[in-house]
């Protein structure tokens, strides 16, 4: 998200969004780790509204569905991510030790 943010200061966010679109799916790991400005949350609104329907998403998060909205930060924006994301998605929820954890036991 910090690239697209500094594309979208320089000018150059519909070159950078066009990569975006091209390809078929999309994997956003991580996502909601750091919470999102305003800037972020409407460049993530843009992806999330051009693929809605038409090209796959992928998102990894450590946080539970329930705190994106806050993690979004504007409530209309939010509002409308979620409303796209959650309604026609898979969930895969994951326990058990981290992957990280597992291998530095391993050491």
């Amino acid at each position: 998200m910090g690239q697209l943010k500094i594309a979208k200061t320089k000018g150059t966010i519909e070159s950078e969004m066009k990569k975006i679109e091209k390809c078929s799916l999309l994997i956003l790991d991580d996502l909601f780790l750091i919470g999102l400005d305003a800037k972020e949350g409407s460049i993530l609104m843009e992806i999330i509204e051009d693929r809605h329907g038409l090209k796959s998403i992928i998102i990894t998060s450590q946080l539970p569905v329930e705190s994106w909205y806050d993690a979004i930060g504007d409530p209309t924006v939010a509002d409308a991510i979620l409303d796209r994301i959650v309604h026609t998605a898979h969930k895969i929820f994951l326990t058990g030790d981290s992957v990280r954890k597992i291998n530095a036991k391993k050491k």
